[in-house]
């Protein structure tokens, strides 16, 4: 029988996705919860797994095409055995779980082993080149295979994709003591590139970078940038981070960085300067009593600003636990639309690459950007002495239809006082 595959609903605002790239050709076998197409919405792309077995046997969504929720995008032909799952709705991707006890599937025969010998790992540089879809990952970690494993097997899906298949038929031929050919590296751009003329080599934009250079550009034409900066000395929280991390890792289960310090003190400044937090509507000032902080993410796809809503009501633990798990997210596309909506003030922390110091654009509709530098230790003048200190560099970006420059420095000074003046025994 066949099954109905719709577009999921992705977000409560959400009405409709792009079909980015279907992973699956016609005539595919597919098992269930296994990736099969990926889809757009806003900023967010997000992974779709199908919800029944059986073979592809009509797409019926272009990639590039935009349909409304709800409607029809593929038919996937199920066995006798799937019938009841024809009623079933297809779950939205961030909520897809896997099924404690799935209905059986008929296991196809593992491939034989090439009679090769297992070649060394690519070159360094190689590394992480494929795209590894959230199910391979956690396979591979259950299993305990590491980058330099995942990146030699050969992969079947597009552009060399490692599948949840190919994955299982390794460890199947890794038990028996065979050997599998390793597998040849993919490449990062999506889009494939025109011939080059004359030294140029022209390369499509993908959907997500065209999102971002729209979203740039209506910045830019929308709010008169102000930058400022100042120098903070970290001393106090480098030593209060020192001091708990080892505990928090194994308390928490994650790294306790500098992140969760920074938001916390800006979310206090924030309280103390609500005309930061606020946003524009045509000749209206609208002042937002609550604070959703966005924290800009690098993903393979493009820059994300996935956001923490009620910010304010976090401590740091919450804090530290809410950015892990939507960089998290962001990276493996699990993000939910909603959750890059919303925000009220946004942080970019530029200074993980090395940079010392920057100014962000401002995140539409928000008023103001905070980008956070890289901490480095420099000779300080301290009363009339020279001391070492670790010392990072954070500028403030904003709009001065609203914000002028002595509410910008005023701002800065007191985020500056609340990180120095943080005391280094404070419990975490």
């Amino acid at each position: 029988m066949k099954y109905d595959m719709v577009m999921p609903q992705m977000g409560e605002s959400i009405t409709e996705g792009t079909v980015i790239k279907w992973l699956k050709s016609v005539g595919d076998k597919i098992e269930k919860d296994e990736i099969i197409l990926e889809i757009s919405t806003d900023k967010v792309d997000s992974e779709i797994p199908t919800p029944v077995a059986g073979t592809l046997s009509e797409i019926l969504v272009n990639e590039g095409d935009t349909v409304e929720v709800g409607s029809v995008i593929a038919r996937i032909e199920t066995g006798a055995e799937e019938a009841a799952a024809e009623t079933a709705p297809i779950p939205a991707a961030s909520e897809t779980k896997h099924e404690t006890k799935p209905e059986p599937v008929a296991a196809a025969p593992a491939p034989q082993p090439a009679e090769s010998k297992p070649a060394p790992p690519p070159a360094a540089e190689a590394q992480n080149a494929r795209f590894y879809s959230p199910v391979v990952l956690n396979i591979a970690r259950t299993e305990g295979l590491g980058m330099e494993v995942l990146e030699t097997i050969p992969g079947t899906g597009i552009n060399n994709r490692l599948t949840k298949k190919d994955l299982l038929n390794y460890l199947e031929t890794r038990k028996t003591g065979g050997a599998v050919a390793a597998a040849q590296p993919s490449a990062k751009v999506s889009a494939a590139p025109a011939a080059a003329a004359d030294g140029v080599e022209i390369v499509p934009m993908d959907h997500i970078r065209k999102k971002i250079a729209e979203h740039m550009v209506h910045t830019v034409h929308t709010s008169p940038h102000v930058g400022l900066f100042v120098e903070v000395d970290m001393s106090n929280i480098v030593a209060a981070r020192n001091r708990a991390k080892n505990e928090f890792l194994r308390r928490e289960g994650i790294k306790l960085t500098f992140m969760p310090f920074i938001s916390e003190a800006t979310t206090k400044a924030l309280k103390e300067f609500p005309l930061v937090n606020a946003s524009i509507d045509g000749d209206n000032i609208l002042i937002k009593h609550f604070i959703n902080l966005g924290i800009a993410v690098a993903a393979d796809q493009g820059l994300i600003v996935p956001v923490i809503k009620n910010a304010d009501s976090l401590n740091l633990t919450g804090f530290a636990r809410a950015i892990n798990d939507l960089a998290t997210r962001a990276r493996s596309k699990k993000l939910k639309p909603d959750e890059v909506a919303g925000g009220t003030f946004s942080i970019s922390n530029f200074g993980v690459y090395g940079t010392k110091i920057g100014f962000p654009l401002i995140n539409q509709p928000q008023l103001a950007i905070l980008g956070v530098g890289a901490m480095e230790k420099r000779a300080v003048v301290i009363n009339d002495a020279i001391a070492i200190r670790p010392m990072m560099d954070v500028s403030l970006t904003f709009d001065h239809r609203l914000i002028d420059g002595a509410m910008g420095a005023q701002f800065l000074q007191r985020l500056k006082e609340l990180l120095e003046s943080y005391d280094p025994n404070t419990g975490i």
